[in-house]
C-alpha cells in the first residue's frame, strides 16, 4: 500500500504469541482484481513481528498481492479467533532466519518447487490491525447484548 511505512506496523499482542508459535495454519485472504476475496489456508512463520508465507510466484495469492497488497489473516480456531489485517510485500529473497523458522515448524524449505511453477517467493505481511475476540476493543460490545431469539 503506497505511503505505509514499516513503523506503522503493529507488534503482536502478548496474548497471541503462544498461538503464533503453536498454530499450524493460517487462513490468508487476498483481493482479486474485481475486489472479491480469495481465501486459502497456508503454512506460516511469525518472525520479527511479520507473518511469512511461502508461495509459487504465479499463485493467485501472489498475483493478488502484487496488484493489491491489503490482506487479512485468521488463525484456524473459531472458538478463540485471532485476525490480523495487514500489508503484504512479495519478496524474492529468502532470509536465513525465515528459512530456519520454516524448517523448525514444518521441516520444509519454502524455496522447494511446487506444481507447475518452479519459481518461489515469500509473502511478508506487516500487521496494521489486530482483531481478537474478548481482547480487541472492536469486538467487545459496549452495551447490553440482546438475545436474537
Amino acid at each position: 500500500m503506497p505511503g505505509i511505512e514499516s513503523e506503522n506496523f503493529l507488534t503482536a499482542p502478548e496474548t497471541v504469541h503462544r498461538r503464533l508459535s503453536r498454530d499450524h495454519n493460517v487462513w490468508l485472504c487476498t483481493l482479486r482484481a474485481d475486489g472479491s476475496p480469495h481465501l486459502v489456508p497456508v503454512w506460516f512463520a511469525y518472525l520479527r513481528e511479520r507473518w511469512w508465507i511461502g508461495a509459487s510466484t504465479r499463485s493467485v495469492k501472489v498475483r493478488n498481492a502484487w496488484r493489491d497488497p491489503r490482506v487479512s489473516l485468521a488463525l484456524e480456531d473459531g472458538d478463540a479467533p485471532v485476525v490480523a489485517q495487514g500489508v503484504a510485500t512479495v519478496r524474492e529473497d529468502f532470509p536465513d532466519d525465515v528459512l530456519a523458522a520454516f524448517d523448525r515448524r514444518y521441516g520444509w524449505d519454502p524455496r522447494t518447487p511446487y506444481g507447475s511453477d518452479p519459481a518461489r517467493c515469500l509473502l511478508e505481511v506487516g500487521v496494521t490491525r489486530w482483531l481478537m475476540a474478548t481482547s480487541a476493543p472492536e469486538t467487545i460490545p459496549s452495551g447490553p447484548v440482546s438475545d436474537p431469539a
